[in-house]
């Protein structure tokens, strides 16, 4: 896993803007078991997806983040990877201080208006059991932020607050506009999920499951990588690997049975694809989880 950070206190860029308590980009290769424990936010955090899929739980709430989603954390949420998993790929986290603990959220730093600032509390607190908003536009804005910090122009200081003020505006309107409902995604592709868990034994290929969506394998392709950051392959092998995870944790079947059941042609293949992007063996980990 590379991690790219700048914090306050340790990195000069910074220390203009004390309300920064840092900016990380997170880029992780494998899938990281038992690397994202239960984290209490304390402050205002934002979460940028920008490759992959990401099963995260937020205060108790399961739900899976994908590229160009952005959530918002308040001081008392928390946040952790569904069974403690941190899955393959990146992401981007920024944490802003408070202004008042359990009252206002923005400081002096932001450019808004004191009725404005309180919009945006109000927003954010009625808001604050929904997974995600997409925004896409969220990549370009934190690219752009982070240069500012890094290049130290003439009037880097307003800008980089003016982009803090933006992303947190458009997650707020965003909000809005999907009326406190969850994230805009089609229930076709999440049919196709359901479908394939039920059957992963099955040799699926790219044209069945094109087909069990109704679309043509061109045009599903394209969908599958916008959605997921995979191709359709690869995101059907995270799925058998997640659904083997959950059987090794399980107990109750062999490590040959596993793979056979979540279509893996042989122990050897299985046991090679899950080292490869858990780090361990099956073995190693059905002993590192009995020992739990």
């Amino acid at each position: 896993m590379n991690q790219v950070t700048l914090q306050q206190g340790v990195s000069r860029e910074l220390a203009a803007y004390p309300h920064i308590l840092e900016i990380t980009l997170v880029k992780n290769t494998t899938i990281q078991l038992n690397s994202f424990t239960k984290r209490l936010m304390g402050c205002i955090c934002l979460y940028y997806i920008t490759e992959g899929k990401f099963d995260w739980v937020i205060n108790g709430k399961s739900s899976t983040f994908y590229p160009g989603d952005m959530t918002i954390l308040l001081p008392d949420q928390w946040i952790a990877g569904e069974n403690d998993i941190l899955n393959i790929g990146s992401y981007y986290v920024i944490k802003i201080e408070v202004a008042v603990a359990g009252k206002a959220l923005l400081g002096k730093w932001s450019l808004l208006t004191h009725k404005e600032k309180a919009s945006v509390d109000r927003i954010l607190y009625n808001n604050r059991n929904y997974s995600a908003v997409n925004l896409r536009e969220a990549h370009a804005i934190i690219q752009t932020l982070i240069a500012e910090l890094v290049n130290e122009e003439v009037g880097a200081c307003t800008m980089v607050n003016y982009m803090l003020n933006q992303l947190i505006i458009l997650t707020c309107r965003q909000l809005i506009r999907q009326n406190n409902s969850r994230r805009d995604f089609p229930q076709t592709f999440l049919n196709l999920e359901q479908m394939l868990r039920k059957d992963l034994s099955h040799q699926w290929t790219v044209e069945e499951m094109a087909i069990l969506t109704g679309m043509g394998t061109t045009a599903f392709t394209e969908k599958v990588k916008s959605y997921s950051g995979f191709s359709p392959l690869n995101y059907l092998i995270n799925i058998r690997i997640s659904e083997a995870i959950k059987m090794l944790k399980r107990g109750e079947s062999s490590a040959t049975e596993i793979a056979y059941a979540t279509g893996f042609y042989s122990s050897q293949h299985f046991s090679t694809t899950f080292k490869k992007l858990t780090g361990y063996t099956p073995g190693d980990f059905r002993k590192n989880n009995k020992a739990e």
